[in-house]
């Protein structure tokens, strides 16, 4: 008797144990999706030169058209690859693509961050397509002129199974162009909390995408025409070019672990709509600055909201450093849109062929008497 007692208690204690194992939902996703480096050849039978012969042959990836497995350096015909995050890289040829079914929580909102830049001189373009949504991303503007660019998109999933596809919709003439990915990750975003002390969703931008740790020169959160759900989350790009997420790790931060880089001039700006309370006032409060990045000269940062405008100037010497601004106003309705954009265009020191911009940090909005 004592041993059947013993053993049902065995038993039920392994029963509940894998109950409560089992209820343990699996950690966010924030990394890169299998061989996302694209550090796991190809057989060598299934590579003539560089390009990959078979659907299946690149690890973890459904390959479709010409698609190249490539090192960085110097390639035939005097083209230089430059592969930042790693070793190895795919280029897709024309009408070419890459594929890969990634797990995920239904109703979940993804980022994906993805290190592509341009091969040639022609005007090339990345479609990112998952079920129900697809984006083009022009990439004839260079943002880095070391091919360090890396661009962020999201969605939300609607079900378990998501196919991710990377497609190069062009053809040019020379069938060795084409984009060229070299790191592939994915993060899951949390949902934003309402605070008490602040009207504005993920101020201090904390709420974004997966960034690389071994190398970063920034994220490019492309415009809401390219993006219908933003990857930095409560956050609107209004303008036709991106701007940059930059974190702590490799850039100058005012607060907290990320802050947004105005790499574009007049030609980014960042919105969000508020709720406010119509002929009452507020106060809006943000951090402008530099990115210890070497992007030097005079800065300026124009604000709006509702009625009223405020130009932020800051003379940047590239070597990081911030001040704060604010702006008082009264609501004109329930919905109030405040926006932020560049008004000049900046280079970096010694590299006029890399555009960056003041960065913006810590937004805020409180009613005031």
């Amino acid at each position: 008797m004592a041993l059947f007692l013993s053993l049902c208690s065995a038993l039920l204690f392994s029963f509940c144990h894998g109950l409560a194992y089992a209820a343990i939902p699996p950690p966010p996703l924030d990394g890169l999706v299998e061989n996302g480096n694209f550090e796991e050849a190809p057989a060598k039978s299934n590579l003539k030169k560089t390009v990959i012969i078979g659907k299946y042959s690149l690890p973890k990836w459904e390959i479709n058209g010409l698609v190249e497995y490539v090192s960085g350096g110097p390639q035939p015909g005097g083209f230089f690859l430059a592969i930042p995050r790693g070793v190895r890289a795919v280029r897709l040829g024309n009408e070419a693509s890459i594929s890969q079914i990634l797990t995920v929580k239904p109703g979940s909102v993804y980022a994906l961050t993805f290190g592509a830049t341009r091969t040639c001189a022609q005007d090339e373009v990345l479609r990112v397509s998952v079920p129900g949504q697809s984006s083009d991303l022009p990439l004839q503007t260079l943002y880095s002129s070391d091919g360090g660019d890396t661009y962020s998109l999201a969605w939300k999933a609607t079900s378990k199974a998501v196919r991710v596809t990377f497609h190069n919709p062009g053809v040019q003439e020379d069938p060795s162009c084409g984009p060229l990915l070299d790191a592939i990750a994915i993060k899951e975003l949390s949902p934003l909390k309402p605070t008490t002390d602040n009207l504005v969703k993920n101020g201090g931008f904390e709420v974004g995408p997966h960034v690389f740790k071994n190398f970063s020169t920034g994220i490019l959160i492309p415009s809401k025409q390219q993006d219908l759900i933003s990857p930095l989350p409560g956050w609107i790009v209004e303008s036709l070019k991106p701007v940059k997420y930059i974190d702590s790790n490799h850039f100058f931060v005012p607060s907290g672990f990320a802050a947004i880089e105005m790499v574009a001039g007049r030609e980014s700006a960042i919105a969000q709509v508020i709720r406010t309370v119509p002929n009452r006032f507020y106060v809006l409060t943000f951090t402008i600055g530099d990115a210890k990045n070497a992007c030097h000269g005079s800065m300026m940062v124009e604000a709006f909201a509702a009625k009223e405008t405020v130009k932020a100037g800051y003379v940047s010497q590239g070597k990081g450093g911030s001040k704060t601004a604010s702006l008082r106003f009264q609501a004109i309705s329930d919905r109030t849109r405040i926006t932020f954009y560049s008004a000049y265009y900046h280079s970096k020191i010694h590299d006029y062929g890399h555009m960056c911009g003041p960065i913006l940090d810590d937004v805020r909005v409180f009613p005031t008497h």
